[in-house]
């Protein structure tokens, strides 16, 4: 049976429907890239499978679990880091997790090795006993990762984990993560970050408005766009009248900026001649050109018509409670 299974699933706030019948299915010991913009609704979908919102449709199962007729059962098969730790900036990291493990149930003494145990880990031995209200953003998401861990959960449930990281820090947890899965943990991940989803999940679900617009693994997706695409940068002429020009022998994608012109071509390498001598022949000069294989933005953009990480920098705020 999968670790995770939504059918139909959605949750409305009020006229809203934020998350609009989502199926999915991952299988025990894979890490699932659940990937959107904010307000896409991974938030929201991560809260209906951990227990901390009801779904007003569908129904959902978490470790053989159901979300709503069996939460307690759910929570104590989960492991959960969400968006915004909830990390008491007073206590010392180590006692914090020993905290948890109580909450837990877990005895006094096997609590403490935990504890110890999973700071080494994460790289925070050397400052457990500190104020939580001293530690970096990096270092809080990483105990706050160690917190969700205490009682070695079967589904670790990660919302956004590397948001606003350095790229030292996001590569530690994108290693933990790994050394995770291979141990056996099933990882439900949100993301926004294409190279995130890329580099770690097995399977991906692109979630747009509320609803799952394509699923696979990455390599799938990236091969159902097919062809590669070529990126001009015009040295001089106008760009609209080089897509017109180039209209004629490829599909035109959306450009990241409107200095480019994008040109998805049949035959690779070898339309990049005829690309120039058409753009020659009509007095545009090319001052850069690259051939590019086909990515999970360009899978997004297929799927929604817009580059996901161009809107997650114009809506770089905390996704809000139901979006």
């Amino acid at each position: 049976m999968p670790a995770i299974v939504a059918e139909g699933l959605e949750r409305a706030f009020g006229e809203v429907l934020a998350v609009q019948g989502i199926d999915l299915a991952v299988e025990e010991g894979e890490i699932y890239g659940f990937l959107g913009p904010n307000g896409a609704g991974k938030t929201t979908t991560v809260r209906m499978l951990t227990t901390l919102l009801l779904p007003t449709g569908g129904r959902a199962s978490v470790a053989g679990h159901d979300v709503s007729a069996e939460a307690r059962a759910v929570r104590r098969s989960i492991g959960v880091a969400l968006q915004e730790a909830a990390l008491d900036p007073l206590m010392t990291g180590r006692e914090l997790i020993r905290l948890q493990a109580t909450l837990q149930g877990i005895p006094t003494a096997e609590g403490r090795r935990r504890a110890d145990d999973l700071l080494e880990r994460v790289d925070l031995a050397g400052a457990a006993d500190r104020r939580v209200g001293t530690y970096s953003g990096g270092m809080q998401r990483r105990l706050d990762l160690a917190a969700a861990l205490v009682h070695e959960p079967r589904v670790l449930f990660l919302d956004e984990p590397t948001t606003g990281l350095d790229p030292v820090s996001r590569k530690t947890i994108w290693e933990e993560v790994r050394a995770l899965n291979n141990e056996g943990t099933t990882v439900f991940l949100t993301t926004q970050y294409l190279e995130e989803a890329d580099q770690l999940a097995d399977d991906v679900g692109i979630i747009d408005s509320g609803r799952i617009v394509a699923e696979g693994t990455p390599e799938s997706l990236k091969a159902e766009i097919g062809n590669p695409h070529i990126q001009l940068q015009l040295a001089e002429g106008s760009v609209a009248e080089a897509e017109a020009k180039l209209g004629e022998i490829g599909r035109l994608l959306p450009p990241k900026d409107g200095k480019k012109v994008l040109v998805e071509v049949e035959n690779g390498a070898a339309d990049i001649p005829r690309v120039v001598r058409i753009l020659d022949e009509a007095g545009i000069a090319v001052e850069a050109l690259e051939l590019v294989r086909p990515t999970l933005d360009d899978v997004f953009v297929a799927k929604t018509g817009y580059h996901l990480e161009e809107e997650s920098e114009e809506n770089s705020e905390q996704e809000p409670v139901g979006a």
